[in-house]
């Protein structure tokens, strides 16, 4: 038997009216990453959390990736004002294309 968490469960989605990429278990809200939208073309993301129960699972990652990709499917740029999205995409060159840095 594996002690690894059980991420079956765990989706992401995109909460516009919120204004963020969200971690969910089953319904509970349990992470998201937050942006602004500053212009037509950019999506400024600032900040990056996750429940501490649900650290160390690779879901701010998930949720990141997630949102990334939504935006690239957009046509639109990313301005990563969060130092966790900044990081990520620093590990992620894909990304570079469409990251606009402060």
């Amino acid at each position: 038997m594996s002690d690894a968490p059980d991420n079956s469960t765990i989706r992401y989605v995109h909460a516009p009216d919120e204004h963020r990429y969200e971690i969910r278990d089953g319904e509970a809200l349990v992470g998201f990453t937050e942006y602004r939208l500053p212009d037509d073309v950019h999506v400024d993301f600032v900040h990056t959390e996750v429940d501490d129960a649900y650290g160390g699972r690779g879901l701010a990652g998930g949720v990141v990736e997630f949102a990334l990709a939504d935006v690239r499917a957009q046509g639109r740029r990313i301005v990563p004002h969060c130092p966790y999205v900044a990081k990520w995409i620093t590990q992620h060159p894909e990304y570079e294309d469409i990251t606009d840095r402060p």
